[in-house]
This record gives C-alpha cells, structure tokens and sequence, in this order.
C-alpha cells in the first residue's frame, strides 16, 4: 500500500500545486494532509478550496486551530522577539483574508485520523498473515 502525506502548505497555493502533480504522477492508493493550510502566505482560501475539491482527508494544524477559531494565536513556538513580531503580522493577516465558509471549514477539521490497513493477506498463504497496522496521523505530536 502506498499512502502520500504531506503538511504545512501555510497558504502556498503554488507549492500545494506542486506537490499535488507529484503525488497524482506516484498514484498513491490513498492521501492525506497533516494540517497547517495556512498562514504566512497569500492564498489561503486557494488553499482550503483545493484541499476540499479533491476531498483529501485532512488534521488541524496549531494554525488551522488558531485560524478557524478567529484566534490571534497561531500556537507557535516562536522564540525570538523579530520571530514574535513576523508572527502576530501573519495571524492578523491570514485571518483577514480567510473566508467565513473556509473558517467554518477549518472547525470541522480534526485533531487526528486513525487509519488502518492489512499488507500482505493472500488467503493461499495463511502463514505470512500479518495483523492490520494502525497508523495515527497526528500534527506535530499525539501528546500535543
């Protein structure tokens, strides 16, 4: 089974269509995005609308969170003065820009996805049986 993830587009409408022709050309059996749609860049609601077109599941990032709740707190880890500065500018103008619908769309988001799945059970080869993997899809930690 081949899976594709990828996270932290923060609103790079170009990057995303980048990334979205490489995984289309690697045929992936299924697709997901670990969050962070936006911030710090111009096309956030470009953003959320492909995401959406191609119903790729999605997680809520620390932006998406912040963002979707109107919040002026991103929840990053920002560790220098110039660094905090850079990043109220950011929040303030992403959350300008983000649409009501896309806001509402960020909400529903969830803070992970469990997936599972089995390799390698052909019924003519009952002792190679492996048990189903679970992968749990988090955005940055499962303790966070």
């Amino acid at each position: 089974m081949k899976i594709a993830l990828f996270s932290d587009i923060h609103a790079n409408l170009p990057a995303l269509d980048a990334v979205l022709a490489d995984i289309d050309s690697r045929q992936p059996d299924a697709v997901y995005c670990l969050g962070d749609l936006v911030g710090y860049n111009i096309w956030p609601n470009e953003v959320i609308a492909a995401i959406r077109k191609r119903g790729i599941p999605t997680i809520a990032g620390n932006y998406d969170y912040g963002i979707g709740r109107s919040s002026d707190d991103c929840g990053c880890a920002y560790k220098e003065e110039q660094e905090k500065a850079n990043g109220k500018v950011s929040i303030a103008y992403t959350n300008a820009q983000v649409g009501i619908e896309e806001r509402q769309y960020l909400r529903t988001l969830p803070t992970h996805i469990r997936v599972e799945f089995e390799l390698g059970n052909d019924p003519k080869h009952l002792w190679q049986q492996q048990p189903p993997f679970t992968l749990l899809l988090v955005h940055g930690s499962p303790g966070a």
